[in-house]
């Protein structure tokens, strides 16, 4: 196993993290956000307003990405498996 491979192989399943996460994290970095935005404007200074939005906004977005997100994940671990022969010494 070279070190290529390695490399290649961390680059890869880093990458597919970021693809995974990334509409959920982006949809609640929005909606934190947009409540901030409003708690800043009628400056109410409530810390607890800004978890019920996001918990409602990640679950939406995973029952809406979740398919997907399954579907990216099921490809790479496809693609670890086809590769196990390589992994030994």
């Amino acid at each position: 196993m070279s070190h290529d491979f390695v490399l290649s192989l961390a680059r890869d399943a880093i990458w597919t993290t970021l693809i995974i996460g990334g509409p959920v994290l982006l949809l609640s970095l929005t909606v934190g956000l947009s409540i901030s935005i409003f708690q800043a404007t009628t400056q109410i200074q409530e810390q607890t307003l800004t978890f019920v939005p996001k918990v409602i906004a990640v679950f939406l977005g995973i029952l809406v990405f979740g398919g997907w997100m399954l579907t990216t994940l099921v490809q790479f671990t496809n693609q670890v498996f086809a590769q196990l022969g390589s992994f030994g010494l």
